[in-house]
């Protein structure tokens, strides 16, 4: 007889007009035999293991998509950790990095020969950034070379995608010898676009985008002074003046570009800034203003660049060919009119496959490749050109997200487990649940629910649970209940909805992130990025969780996921989790969020941005080398944002903590190692830890239990059960 009928015919003197029924509706439950007995624990991990002993690497590298969204960079190796191929299909065996080793020597405290960092992390690959152009590089070249088309390929970035100093100058120096360059959208982008090209290509292109006033138009001039390739590009007609008036106060020839708003447009969240209702662009009927303007001063050579932007995320090759091609009409219109038009800004759009799936109807994937966007470009281009009899120009474009998202990965750590499995419930623990029932709800179980249980009647099972749930409920919010009674209603329907196989398995994990702060995407657009686990996948993923973040906001969390997924699959925690549980550290990874999400990120709860480090691939023992490691914002740096000073916050309090001294005989010294305890905790990341790591537990030992605590980041040693530090010592480069 299956569980919850055996309880009942143990328990419950059936309704008179019914009778037990032989075998009933109701699934056998996991949780208990026929006797109402739970499975003893051997039993159990016997018969998990028959069932999860062949699991592979590979069955997790097909559960993840990872060969989907993750190739040519990322993949799950031998041991079950993801691991990188800094140089695409180029990198050889020996040269593959392995994602847990990083993250152990990175976190590890410098006493163990670590670099002592908190999670979360941000771990950046400029071998892969180095790779992503150069692939980008090599895609045109190919189809310039295939199309026999008579002009080059030279890109630029697009800064805002990611202003990180060691990206933009990684980019400019990876670039330098295709002419790769740079693109600003603000003044202070602008400056430091400047700054970077000093260093790079004479010939790389600054292209001056987005709203200008006189200062940004005379900034993108003294450019020009300096000898870069800068050009201004008109987003609105009434920035011509702007450009006509100060380009003559300092004396400088400008080049002048115009972006054009198409008519082509593509739909979804990124095709928005696209057609004629368009933020940025000029019209047909402005274009042509702008031609008589110029000619009318005699600086109709100075318009050399049409640009334009169909939107981000281009799904097909289809819809960038007809944008492409409208806008070489355009060009060659303004050839005909006189203008010395060179270049051909397509701007962004080439998309990232976020899912793997290779879809062409979806905002997260694309169903093309590198060479094929490429080859769609310079068809077009060639094709509107030849057949008006113009020369080739001169094909730039601004792929940021194409260029940095794979770079860049975010890894967080799960510091705990919500559980929807209670305990095993023997035939005594039911019984003390129905005899805590409240009078009429007793009897409305005897009536109803244990009746439909005997008949096998799995709908009315449920109902009746639910109604007398409800009702249980309203009587405890009159106050007509307690607390005990309405715990034994919640346990008696969970137990009524695991066995019928009704409840809900999605678990919440808890992690050390905030969703505000590193994936504001997800949280702003509903942005899908890859979220894995990193290791363990050779290991079966028994459990499906949504992720919740520390904020103290219920949108502070992740519960969608790419493949349309509204849980994730993930593994049991071990012990109650890694930083107070006693158990083993979780890790988990945000991958392809190298564009926008670090500028666009903010302070909610005063979280501030993740600790970074960079790796380099190189051909020691381990394959990697770090280059570069800062800790993330202190709490001081956080609270310096809102207006605070935190030197004055600290004398208030240290003040007051002498105050108390003076009047505590039994502790004279307290306020000192208070205060010194106190200044840590300024120092010190906004993020979780173990309380073992608290800067304040010295100075006040009474705090304790198994609280989250600020790190004092030279005291943290990870647990025992931690994953096992190596007995070598590794050599860092450490710019």
């Amino acid at each position: 007889m299956p569980a919850l009928a055996c309880y009942v015919d143990a328990s419950v003197v059936p309704t008179p007009g019914y009778a037990f029924a032989g075998e009933s509706a109701l699934p056998m439950s996991e949780v208990f035999s026929s006797s109402g007995a739970p499975p003893s624990i051997n039993t159990a991990a016997a018969a998990f293991t028959t069932v999860h002993a062949s699991w592979s690497p590979a069955q997790s590298s097909a559960l993840y998509r990872v060969d989907g969204w993750g190739s040519p960079y990322f993949s799950v190796n031998s041991s079950g950790n993801i691991s990188i191929s800094p140089h695409g299909v180029g990198t050889l065996a020996h040269q593959e990095i392995d994602l847990l080793k990083v993250v152990k020597k990175v976190s590890e405290p410098k006493s163990s020969g670590g670099l002592g960092l908190q999670l979360p992390l941000i771990v950046r690959f400029p071998d892969v950034l180095k790779n992503r152009l150069e692939s980008l590089q090599s895609a045109f070249n190919f189809a310039i070379q295939s199309h026999c088309y008579e002009a080059h390929y030279q890109g630029v970035y697009p800064v805002k995608c990611n202003q990180d100093r060691y990206v933009v100058e990684d980019i400019v120096e990876f670039g330098s010898g295709f002419r790769f360059g740079l693109e600003a959208g603000s003044k202070p982008e602008l400056l430091l676009a400047m700054s970077c090209l000093c260093k790079g290509s004479p010939e790389a292109f600054l292209v001056c985008n987005g709203f200008k006033d006189a200062e940004y138009v005379s900034l993108a001039l003294v450019a020009r002074k300096l000898h870069l390739n800068t050009v201004i590009v008109l987003e609105q007609e009434e920035e011509l003046d702007i450009v006509i008036d100060i380009s003559r106060k300092l004396g400088v020839r400008p080049v002048i570009g115009v972006r054009a708003k198409l008519r082509t447009k593509h739909s979804g969240h990124f095709g928005s800034t696209s057609g004629e209702k368009g933020k940025f662009g000029l019209t047909t009927t402005q274009i042509l203003r702008v031609v008589k303007r110029l000619e009318q001063y005699e600086m109709l050579d100075c318009l050399q660049l049409l640009h334009f932007h169909i939107g981000s995320q281009i799904p097909s090759t289809a819809l960038l060919a007809d944008g492409v091609g409208e806008a070489a009409q355009i060009y060659c219109e303004l050839v005909r009119l006189g203008a010395c038009v060179k270049v051909l800004d397509i701007g962004g759009g080439l998309g990232i496959d976020y899912d793997g799936s290779k879809s062409q109807d979806s905002d997260i994937s694309v169903g093309y490749n590198l060479e094929e966007y490429a080859s769609a470009v310079v068809q077009a281009v060639r094709l509107a050109c030849d057949r008006k009899g113009v020369k080739h120009p001169v094909l730039c474009s601004e792929s940021g997200r194409a260029i940095v998202s794979h770079h860049s990965i975010l890894l967080f750590e799960a510091v705990s487990a919500s559980s929807y499995q209670s305990p095993p419930t023997s035939f005594n623990g039911f019984q003390n649940l129905v005899e805590k029932l409240p009078n009429d709800a007793l009897a409305d179980y005897q009536r109803n629910l244990s009746a439909a249980a005997i008949r096998g009647d799995n709908d009315s099972c449920l109902l009746y649970a639910e109604q007398l749930k409800q009702r249980c409920v309203e009587q405890f919010k009159e106050g007509s209940l307690g607390i005990e009674q309405l715990a034994a209603v919640d346990g008696l329907c969970e137990l009524v909805s695991k066995a019928i196989g009704v409840s809900d398995p999605v678990r919440t994990y808890h992690v050390n992130l905030s969703v505000f702060t590193s994936i504001p995407d997800f949280w702003g657009i509903g942005q899908l990025f890859p979220v894995i686990p990193i290791h363990r996948l050779d290991e079966h993923p028994a459990a499906r969780g949504i992720l919740s973040d520390l904020t103290c906001d219920s949108d502070g969390k992740i519960d969608k996921f790419i493949g349309g997924e509204s849980s994730l699959p993930l593994h049991e925690l071990e012990g109650n989790g890694g930083i107070n549980g006693g158990g083993g550290s979780y890790y988990l990874g945000m991958f392809l969020g190298g564009a926008y999400e670090e500028a666009l990120g903010g302070v909610h709860n005063l979280f501030g941005g993740p600790s970074v480090v960079r790796v380099s691939q190189c051909n020691g023992p381990h394959s990697f080398a770090v280059t570069h490691a800062a800790p993330g914002p202190s709490c001081a740096d956080v609270l310096r944002m809102m207006q605070f000073e935190p030197h004055l916050m600290f004398e208030t309090l240290k003040h007051r903590a002498e105050e108390l001294a003076n009047n505590d005989d039994d502790d004279p010294n307290g306020s000192m190692a208070l205060a010194s305890s106190l200044a840590r905790c300024f120092d010190n990341m906004p993020y979780l830890v173990a309380a073992s790591s608290c800067s304040l537990t010295a100075a006040a030992p009474a705090i304790g239990g198994n609280s989250y605590y600020y790190c004092n980041d030279e005291n943290f040693v990870p647990s025992a059960d931690s994953v096992a530090v190596e007995d070598e010592q590794w050599s860092y480069c450490v710019a």
